[in-house]
């Protein structure tokens, strides 16, 4: 028996303003940074648990100390007896009532959780010697079941609905395996679109997408209407008429001017309209997917929890959902979501870009299609070109796709010289 020893957090920031990558109408100076967790034990096998949590510079240290909150729920336990049960692990987290009094199940409490769980998710896939992704899709449908916490969740999706939609997708499991192996996951890039590039490097960057074999971009609109009809026209004269572009307000408008600020945008073929308002207005969501249609609303990077997912798809708000690998309590709660997206048949792009992020979610999407969607069709994962370079296992993308990756764990784990180059000291 081996008991966890090491509970160890960092303040991690990267100077992204400097360079305008992230900008958009709602964020235009974003640091991309991560509050850190590493996880070691006295097992003697080397092996550490790695998660984060994204956040965009100022506050990291708020959520480094809402992690930090979590210690004593881990030190000192017993870590085989912890990793076999990781949905007791997530009810116990997310029950703890002072914790969860922060929330409650929202906001930096809960993305701590995530962190926590997710650093469990890493380990236990090191030790598997396997890929999240395929430790997620080597569970049986009732273990699947078992790590979801279905509380608030039975008026949408109970566990014997669940249950079912799993033993559908499992025969053919091993396919979807072999096929990923092959040929990746599709991607879709946000790399051209950040709204604080100037012209040229728009239309560079839209070119330079199409020639990697990218078959969507995105840019960011929602600062000023003219302009973002303008540089909508140059990338789509940039990429031509066979490439597809979502746009991402980040959730700037109010209804009414979402649904006319679309309008605008239309004539250039939108793709989906994304965060379009604020993520917690469902009733808005839904009026604005009514009034943009045909044109999809794609949203869920911040959608707080599971509740929030499941009240999109129930007023049929969403029509592409996007989870987001660090903004809800973790591996468990995204499972929880990618079952609510099958049982309500709306396809799950996941939002990816900031540091480590692309690395994670690449792992949820897959385990998706091969054990839960059993589809990649009209489906991507989002993937920004900077950062990679600080994970000691970093996403690949080609030709458009991601690579699958192979190497055990999650991809949370940063190097050690990029925490040491950009660990934030406080006094």
């Amino acid at each position: 028996m081996s008991r966890f020893t090491a509970f160890v957090t960092d303040d991690v920031r990267f100077p992204t303003s400097q360079s305008l990558d992230g900008s958009d109408a709602m964020n235009p100076d974003p640091d991309y940074s991560a509050a850190s967790l590493r996880l070691g034990s006295d097992a003697g096998d080397g092996l550490e648990g790695h998660g984060f949590v994204f956040t965009i510079g100022r506050g990291n240290d708020v959520q480094v100390a809402a992690i930090e909150l979590l210690r004593d729920h881990v030190v000192g336990r017993d870590v085989e007896a912890t990793l076999a049960d990781l949905g007791g692990l997530w009810r116990e987290l997310a029950h703890d009532s002072q914790v969860r009094w922060l929330g409650p199940e929202k906001g930096i409490a809960h993305m701590a959780i995530g962190a926590v769980v997710n650093a469990m998710w890493d380990l236990r896939a090191k030790r598997e010697g396997r890929p999240l992704w395929q430790v997620l899709a080597s569970l049986s449908p009732a273990e699947l079941v078992d790590l979801v916490d279905f509380r608030y969740l039975s008026d949408a999706l109970t566990p014997g609905e669940a249950l079912e939609l799993l033993e559908k997708a499992a025969p053919t499991r091993a396919d979807r395996e072999a096929e990923l192996l092959r040929s990746g996951y599709p991607a879709y890039t946000t790399t051209p679109g950040w709204l604080g590039y100037d012209d040229a490097k728009l239309v560079r960057l839209c070119r330079q997408a199409v020639a990697d074999g990218f078959t969507q971009i995105k840019l960011k609109v929602g600062a000023d209407r003219d302009e973002d009809v303008r540089r909508l026209a140059l990338a789509r004269e940039a990429v031509g008429p066979a490439v597809a572009i979502a746009v991402d307000a980040n959730q700037r408008w109010d209804v009414a001017e979402a649904i006319e600020w679309t309008a605008a945008l239309a004539p250039y073929d939108v793709a989906w309209v994304e965060e379009p308002t604020s993520p917690d207005d469902v009733l808005g969501h839904a009026a604005i997917a009514r009034g943009v249609r045909p044109i999809p609303v794609a949203t869920g990077e911040h959608a707080a929890n599971r509740v929030m997912v499941k009240q999109l798809l129930q007023a049929g708000a969403v029509e592409v959902l996007q989870i987001d690998a660090c903004r809800v309590a973790g591996v468990n709660e995204n499972v929880a979501n990618l079952l609510l997206a099958a049982k309500f048949g709306v396809r799950v792009c996941p939002h990816a870009g900031g540091v480590g992020l692309c690395e994670v979610v690449q792992h949820l999407a897959m385990f998706d299609y091969v054990a839960v969607s059993a589809s990649t069709q009209g489906r991507f994962v989002e993937y920004v070109d900077h950062l990679h370079e600080h994970f000691v296992t970093p996403a690949v993308v080609a030709q458009g796709r991601y690579v699958a990756p192979t190497a055990p764990g999650s991809g949370a784990e940063m190097l050690a010289s990029s925490l040491e180059a950009h660990r934030r000291r406080h006094a």
